[in-house]
């Protein structure tokens, strides 16, 4: 056996040997301007592993809104406006939808079939469109809305009887809607089987994916490495993870096959995608991207979904005076006599304006997902090699000082009064659900499904500040996770029930879409029947 100080020169070796033969995108003039790199590294040591938006942004006042790096031999497109953004990836879509490959995920965890990660063709157009039909389609999403009343229930009961834990009930309703919309599924207690199978992919896949395991990414060689080696803890991690992987695409979906075979006719993505291919005669073809895409509508619906809703609450305490303004218009348009539901949102423009607001303040996903260039290409009169790497600075897009004025500020009246036109140019809908041909194709039932928890919580709740033990208020700092997906850090807050919404909420009984089955309310002894 090789000792360690052996193994890491070896491996120092290979590094130089390898990327100096193997360098296969040079450096021409009429590159985008960045940072100066150094041999072999690249940019590699300038790129923080910890909020990136923020170091980009610093780049963008120092070599504009497009930026080049080069992280060992990966060439980098940073694009820091919203202009770059849509003349590459929406006008330009064809050259720029393209993955960057990932061992990590494709090759070591087993998610290479799903098409967060899959490389334009077919088989990714054919998955797209069936997410499209279910989760996006306005008819489609009609199926779907008892679904959502009863678990915006649920989550107004927990709050009401819980205040303390709205991170866990936010979490839970996420969770919950995306089992019951791609499976049929009814979470009806914390101890879900198919819940934990869903959120141990989850869970692993973050932990696995984090920043310095992706280095494998970027040198891809290291996947040859043995396990044992000191440094490949990466592929340890991984072969564990794969395993929750494979179950969340199995287990929910034979669930789905056994709940058909027994007369179930609960409406699906996965049973609507599983009577469609059966109708076809192919379902045994189909089965596998099935899994596939019901395993990645659940893993990027939930996390992303609960974030927004995280943001909500937080601004809810930070700015009393629209949070006020919101609950007034609701009590003017709404009223006292009844809960609101999807057919007030066109009725209700301030508490719009609040929630397209929240979406701005602090994009849920700083960066977005990477796309990658296709071919070789000319922007602007430079050169873009095939292969690269195209990163949107989703978050300074947000904040950005021409389309919104005072960034920093949070202020839903400047949606307020657009035309059509600017309604359609200012939406930062337009921006943190993605752009291209990899738009998010369930970000309509997620604005729903938002849209709905956050009017009847402001219908029936207050939010404010928190009291310590001297009554003065707990004032909650701006404190982001850093990551793929940026939620709030845990906070106190006081989240009290309405007088004017303590009938309506006692009221409430989640199990009326269940029938007879008992639901247990999570985080609580008693059964609600």
């Amino acid at each position: 056996m090789l000792d360690s100080s052996t193994i890491l020169t070896l491996v120092v070796v290979v590094l130089v040997v390898h990327y100096v033969l193997a360098d296969r995108y040079p450096r021409p003039q009429n590159l985008p301007p960045g940072p100066r790199p150094l041999p072999i590294l690249g940019n590699a040591h300038q790129m923080p592993l910890e909020y990136a938006e923020e170091t980009f942004a610093k780049w963008s006042s120092q070599y504009g809104d497009v930026v080049f790096v080069k992280v060992f031999h990966r060439p980098v497109l940073i694009l820091n406006s919203a202009r770059a953004v849509r003349e590459l990836m929406e006008k330009r879509s064809m050259k720029y939808s393209g993955r960057p490959p990932s061992v990590l995920l494709s090759e070591l965890s087993g998610w290479g079939d799903v098409l967060g990660v899959m490389q334009m063709g077919e088989r990714l157009r054919k998955q797209r469109r069936w997410l499209h039909s279910v989760l996006f389609a306005e008819g489609a999403l009609d199926k779907f809305r008892a679904v959502q009343r009863t678990e915006v229930n649920v989550l107004l009961v927990s709050l009401l009887r819980k205040p303390d834990d709205y991170a866990a009930h936010l979490h839970r309703l996420t969770a919950s809607l995306m089992m019951e919309s791609i499976y049929g599924h009814t979470v009806a207690s914390d101890e879900d089987e198919y819940l934990h199978y869903a959120e141990a992919a989850l869970k692993g896949t973050t932990e696995v994916a984090s920043p310095g395991a992706a280095i494998v990414d970027i040198l891809p060689f290291l996947r040859h490495i043995p396990s044992w080696m000191p440094g490949a803890g990466f592929k340890r991690e991984a072969a564990e993870v794969k395993v929750s992987i494979e179950e969340a695409h199995v287990r929910p979906y034979e669930m789905v096959e056994r709940a058909m075979a027994a007369g179930d006719d609960k409406p699906s993505l996965v049973r609507n995608l599983i009577d469609e291919c059966a109708g076809r005669g192919n379902l045994a073809e189909e089965r596998r991207d099935i899994m596939s895409a019901g395993a990645v509508s659940y893993i990027a619906g939930v996390d992303t979904t609960k974030t927004v809703l995280l943001n909500f609450i937080l601004c809810a305490v930070l700015f009393p005076e629209a949070y006020s303004k919101a609950q007034e218009e609701m009590g003017r348009v709404v009223g006292t006599a009844r809960l609101p539901d999807l057919n007030d949102r066109d009725t209700l423009p301030y508490l719009e304006s609040f929630l397209l607001e929240v979406y701005r303040w602090h994009c849920p996903v700083p960066l977005g997902v990477p796309h990658a260039a296709s071919e070789d290409d000319e922007f602007r009169g430079w050169y873009i090699p095939k292969g690269c790497m195209v990163i949107p600075n989703l978050w300074l897009l947000t904040l950005d000082e021409e389309l919104y004025p005072e960034p920093e500020s949070f202020r839903p009246e400047r949606f307020l009064g657009l035309s059509a036109e600017d309604a359609e140019r200012l939406d930062p809908r337009n921006i943190v659900f993605g752009h291209g041909r990899r738009i998010c194709p369930g970000r309509r039932f997620a604005d729903v499904s938002i849209w709905l928890a956050v009017a009847n919580i402001v219908a029936a709740f207050d939010v404010r500040k928190a009291q310590d033990a001297d009554g003065k208020d707990i004032t909650p700092p701006l404190a982001f996770v850093p990551g793929s997906v940026s939620h709030p850090r845990p906070f106190k807050c006081s989240i009290a029930a309405r007088n004017v919404a303590m009938e309506l909420l006692a009221d409430l009984n989640p199990c009326a879409v269940y029938g007879a089955r008992p639901y247990q309310l999570p985080f609580f002894d008693e059964v609600l029947t």
